[in-house]
């Protein structure tokens, strides 16, 4: 596949699951921008990627990079959106306050979770949405996770990324009769930087590499008839089976089911 002429924006591509899906996609040919708080605004050696230093938790911020983006680009044909800041300060005073029933939560943790992410894909989708309308074109991709159908973490987890698969769905409706697909992207277990911190207590053989969830969105990206998909979930491993890719050593991982997970 080749992406050539193409360009996508990957919010929070910094690292993990977002660094991942933006090599993937400029090793496919596409130019590619990531936004995060800890970009430093260079360039990335492994491909055309610029790094725009952005908090999504900032409107002017985001407007600035996007607005950046469609001047140097002209256009926006792929987004990831892929930020999300529910995963930050786990540990408080001493205590893992991830697994706990949602009347011990901290508030700041739901906030963060629909600030960071839901509204920031929302707004994200905002800004480049007018520019994928014009071109009868454009893929948006927001990465998602099984928690949207199961109880895993916590109540508030839940609730954005059923918030996020609902946004997926309804976006999906207003862009189709525009030409433009709109999905929900599953990975597995991503070997991310803090997965791998916990490497000696977890069972990475089923994993997958962050750059292999790039090469889904690639493969989804690089088909003509993509819109087929439009407002559906999708799994990772499962859209390797069906366009016939692998991870980068080459294995292929087993898609997850909710029985899974």
């Amino acid at each position: 596949m080749t992406l050539d002429s193409q360009t996508a924006v990957v919010t929070g591509g910094t690292k993990g699951v977002g660094r991942g899906a933006a090599l993937a996609l400029a090793q496919a040919g596409a130019r590619v921008f990531v936004t995060g708080r800890t970009a430093d605004g260079s360039g990335e050696p492994a491909g055309s990627i610029t790094a725009i230093r952005c908090d999504h938790r900032h409107d002017a911020q985001v407007d600035a990079a996007f607005a950046r983006v469609l001047g140097e680009a002209g256009g926006i044909d792929v987004l990831v959106n892929n930020v999300w800041g529910g995963y930050d300060n786990m540990m408080e005073n001493g205590q893992f306050t991830w697994p706990k029933p949602f009347w011990e939560q901290p508030l700041w943790r739901w906030d963060e979770m629909f600030q960071a992410g839901v509204r920031a894909h929302y707004r994200a989708s905002q800004l480049a949405a007018p520019s994928m309308i014009t071109r009868r074109r454009g893929l948006i991709v927001n990465i998602s996770h099984w928690a949207a159908q199961k109880h895993l973490g916590n109540v508030a987890y839940g609730a954005s990324k059923a918030a996020t698969d609902k946004l997926t769905s309804d976006m999906a409706f207003e862009l189709k009769p525009h030409g433009v697909t709109v999905v929900s992207l599953y990975p597995g277990m991503v070997r991310t930087e803090k997965v791998m911190e916990a490497a000696q207590w977890l069972d990475l053989s089923n994993s997958e590499s962050p750059e292999f969830v790039g090469r889904a969105i690639a493969a989804l990206a690089g088909d003509p008839d993509v819109v087929r998909h439009t407002g559906q979930v999708l799994i990772a491993a499962a859209v390797a089976k069906d366009y016939g890719f692998t991870d980068v050593d080459g294995k292929s991982p087993r898609p997850l089911t909710i029985a899974d997970v």
